[in-house]
C-alpha cells in the first residue's frame, strides 16, 4: 500500500487553541501508511490580488505542500457563525491566481472544535460551500464536531475523550480511503 501524505493545519493562530490541539491529537491516531505534515498559517498576510502573479514565499510554501500532499485535513474554530478570517484568507490565496488553484480534486477532510454546544459546525458548512466552488472532494462522513472542548482536553491540550478520538480515527481513516481512490 502506497503511504497517503496528509497535510494539515488549523485555522486559528492562537497558541492555546483547541482547534490546533485537536488537529495534534489526529497526528496520534492516523491509520497505518500514512503521515500528516502540520502547517501553521501564521506568516501568510493578506489576499491582495495585486501581488497574486508574484505571490509572498509564505503563499509558494503553502500552495507548494498543499500540492504536494496526498490528501488535506482542516481544523477549523468558528467566528461568528462562519470561518475564521485567517482560514478563509489561506483558502483564498490557494486558489489564486486564476489557473494556479491547488484545490481542484483535492481530497479534503474537516473537523472543528468548540468550547459551545455546535462544535463549530456552521464554519465547517460555510467552508464546504465554498469547497464546492473550488472543485474539492471533501470527506462528508463522519463529521467530527468537537463540542465543549474544555471538557474533552487536559491542560496540556492533549484530547482526553475517547468517542472524540474514535470519531476523529474514522475521519482520518475516510479521508485516506478517498485519497486512495479513483482520481475522479
Amino acid at each position: 500500500m502506497e503511504t497517503v501524505n496528509i497535510l494539515g493545519f488549523a485555522g486559528s493562530l492562537r497558541a492555546g487553541s483547541y482547534n490546533k490541539a485537536l488537529l495534534r491529537a489526529a497526528g496520534e491516531l492516523l491509520p497505518p501508511n500514512t503521515t500528516l505534515e502540520q502547517f501553521d498559517l501564521e506568516g501568510i498576510p493578506l489576499f491582495n490580488q495585486d501581488l497574486e502573479m508574484s505571490p509572498p514565499e509564505r503563499v509558494k510554501e503553502f500552495k507548494s505542500k498543499i500540492r504536494a500532499a496526498s490528501a488535506v485535513l482542516i481544523v477549523t474554530p468558528e467566528y461568528n457563525f462562519s470561518v475564521p478570517g485567517v482560514l478563509k484568507n489561506a483558502v483564498d490565496w490557494a486558489s489564486r491566481p486564476h489557473g494556479d488553484s491547488v484545490w481542484p480534486g483535492k481530497k479534503v477532510a474537516l473537523m472543528s472544535a468548540s468550547t459551545g454546544m455546535l462544535g463549530g459546525s456552521r464554519a465547517q458548512y460555510h467552508l464546504r460551500q465554498t469547497f464546492l466552488f473550488l472543485d474539492v472532494r471533501a470527506v462528508s462522513k463522519p463529521e467530527v464536531f468537537v463540542t465543549f472542548a474544555g471538557q474533552k482536553f487536559d491542560d496540556k491540550g492533549n484530547l482526553t475523550d475517547q468517542a472524540t478520538r474514535g470519531v476523529v480515527a474514522d475521519l482520518l481513516k475516510a479521508l485516506v480511503n478517498l485519497a486512495s481512490g479513483p482520481a475522479n
